[in-house]
């Protein structure tokens, strides 16, 4: 009896583990795909902050908008190192930093 009780409970830690698992690849699916978008448009257009837009920072994205307009594109420096760093980042470092623990500026 206490065998199948055993059984029953690794069966269901088994299958918790793998569901994790899948979600969380599924997650660093998608930072992937996230971080080459966000690191091109970083790279073309970091003055207008669209790849602030992109990971979900409306603040600093309409910062580096303003900042980019009022300055005549010359912030586009900050766009154009954080597009770089955001491409040479492994998927799982850019997931961890950028979108779960919400690092908005380099």
């Amino acid at each position: 009896m206490s065998n199948e009780g055993f059984d029953s409970a690794k069966k269901a830690a088994s299958g918790a583990a793998n569901d994790m698992k899948n979600e969380y690849d599924k997650m660093t699916q998608n930072g992937d795909n996230k971080r080459i978008l966000a690191g091109v448009l970083g790279i073309l257009f970091g003055w207008l902050g669209i790849h602030k837009f992109i990971l979900g920072y409306t603040k600093e994205g309409i910062i580096q908008l303003i900042a980019g307009v009022v300055t005549c594109g010359t912030t586009g420096i900050i766009g154009i190192i954080e597009g770089i760093i955001y491409l040479t980042k492994t998927d799982e470092e850019f997931y961890q930093t950028y979108q779960a623990n919400k690092k908005p500026w380099f």
